[in-house]
């Protein structure tokens, strides 16, 4: 009875052994049900976007020339001001006093010099009658020249004093807005140290991008008048993303692209009369593209984003080649097995409503996913689902200035 019950123990073991190693397959993936368009290419209008900085034409920190107390601040912060406006004053008693007495000076040296200049006279008649030392005579001479040099040194005190005395008021070198006062009434200021204000031109304003050089032949061509024909040819996006009620003109492009990035900068000017712009401010420039070349233009949906670049799925046939009786057919068969969905990394060049318009990454005739990216990743098996997705186009590619939406 034991011997029977260790044979059933065995056999119970072995067949559970058995059915622990037997291999399961995994079931088979069912391929993703997606829609696709086949790219096509169509005219488009639209508009160059471009990270911009607004950036004043001239910008200056104020310096004292002098040191001293501030004794009065005659502006309102903020605000405009004209060229020559007084905006501070230095403690002015000890320039005024330097500059008089630089003045009294100046005429006690002038004095010195007529009287020297009487006897140097006389002296020079009694030597020509051979009527008094040569001794005396050269002495007059000397002290006249010494008189001359006193008062030049007492006229270029007396400038100096008076420059001090200009300084000791500062005023606005030209039409501008001034910030916030550094100073405050009392503070002590010392030469070429405390900044007392910033003030920079309003109007126009300039407009700060960087573009790539490849980008620069374009640029050069808009700035010699190729683009003067089109409206709105630079337009600005401001940061609560209105447009600005204004067009700019391109102003400066730098002397110099970066070795390091390989980018140049590119100054735009608009008018600023109304003082909506203010340096600093992060815009938008949108450039209107001129290129009459039929673009790429793909459903904005079908674009998967990956740590700052762009990808689109193109759904591709998957071949086989059937190894059959070559003997009797001559040749291999290829056979479709079903459609894969391949990653293609694009270029993203504008966007213009719902769709956009690719650079390089995608070919005419290319099927390209268009519902159903959440769920693919690249290799993964894919059918063609009942529902046509809409083609890009129409009237949604169009661009018009006002319309109150950025279409790009």
């Amino acid at each position: 009875m034991y011997r029977i019950s260790k044979i059933i123990l065995a056999s119970t073991l072995s067949c559970l052994l058995l059915f622990s190693c037997e291999h399961k397959e995994p079931p088979k993936s069912q391929p993703v049900p997606v829609n696709v368009i086949t790219v096509k290419t169509q005219p488009v209008v639209y508009f160059d976007r471009y990270t911009a900085t607004t950036v004043a034409l001239s910008q200056v920190n104020l310096l004292p020339q002098v040191q001293g107390y501030i004794t009065g601040i005659w502006f309102k912060e903020g605000s405009h001001v004209k060229k020559g406006q007084k905006l501070y004053e230095i403690d002015r008693h000890i320039y005024e006093a330097n500059y008089r007495a630089a003045e009294d000076n100046l005429k006690v040296a002038e004095g010195t010099l007529t009287q020297s200049q009487q006897d140097a006279d006389r002296y020079s008649y009694l030597n020509s009658q051979k009527a008094v030392a040569k001794q005396l005579y050269d002495h007059a001479m000397i002290t006249l020249e010494n008189s001359k040099s006193t008062v030049k040194a007492a006229d270029e005190v007396l400038k100096n004093a008076k420059t001090n005395l200009a300084f000791s008021v500062i005023t606005a070198p030209f039409d501008g807005t001034i910030g916030f006062s550094m100073v405050k009434l009392g503070d002590l200021v010392t030469v070429g140290q405390t900044v007392l204000n910033t003030i920079s031109t309003d109007d126009p304003m300039g407009v700060d991008i960087q573009i790539n050089e490849k980008q620069l032949l374009h640029f050069e061509e808009l700035q010699h008048g190729k683009g003067k024909g089109i409206d709105s040819l630079f337009t600005l996006i401001l940061p609560n993303n209105s447009f600005y009620p204004a067009d700019g003109e391109i102003s400066i492009i730098d002397r110099a692209v970066s070795a390091q990035t390989g980018s140049i900068r590119v100054r735009i000017v608009f008018p600023n009369k109304e003082s909506y712009l203010r340096v600093g401010m992060s815009c938008v420039l949108r450039v209107h593209n001129q290129d009459s070349t039929p673009q790429i233009l793909i459903p904005n949906k079908a674009i998967v984003e990956q740590m700052g670049e762009y990808f689109v799925f193109e759904a591709k046939d998957t071949v086989i080649v059937s190894h059959g009786d070559t003997a009797s057919k001559g040749h291999n068969e290829p056979q479709k097995t079903g459609m894969v969905a391949l990653q293609r990394k694009v270029h993203v060049a504008a966007t213009i409503g719902p769709n956009v318009v690719i650079k390089d990454g995608i070919n005419v005739g290319d099927k390209i996913i268009v519902d159903g990216v959440q769920s693919l990743h690249d290799g993964s098996q894919v059918s063609i689902a009942d529902k046509k997705p809409k083609e890009p186009g129409g009237k949604d590619t169009s661009t018009t200035k006002n319309s109150g939406q950025d279409k790009q």
